[in-house]
């Protein structure tokens, strides 16, 4: 008994250690970011064309975004995923609306949690 005790202990062990040192990208959640996109009456703004920019002069030039236009469902909802953790310019556009001048930068994103957004076109 004392024999089947000790390889039982021994063999938890070695699980704790091996999974105590998995590379940290496994560990931790990607950084992610929901925006929700609302027209002027707060409904949700279904199939509006959203992308993200790393500086204020992209973002004026729309050019080198950061990741590929997403189109929101049909709850105004779109996720971004694998993203740094800093500030976004969000450029939200649908038809002849868009949210030009209506807090488009984001708070900077907290790493490996799905940050939350909106944004309003007009």
């Amino acid at each position: 008994m004392e024999k089947y005790f000790s390889k039982t202990v021994l063999w938890i062990a070695v699980l704790l250690l091996s999974a105590s040192f998995q590379p940290a990208q496994l560990r931790l959640l990607p950084t992610s970011l929901k925006i929700t996109v609302l027209d002027e009456l707060g409904n949700p703004a279904n199939g509006t064309n959203v992308t993200l920019y790393a500086t204020k002069e992209d973002y004026r030039a729309e050019i080198n975004p950061v990741t590929t236009t997403e189109k929101t469902d049909e709850k105004g909802l779109v996720v971004f995923k694998k993203l740094d953790a800093k500030a976004y310019y969000v450029h939200a556009i649908n038809g002849d609306k868009s949210n030009i001048g209506a807090g488009v930068l984001t708070s900077p994103l907290m790493e490996g949690r799905t940050n939350k957004v909106n944004t309003i076109i007009e």
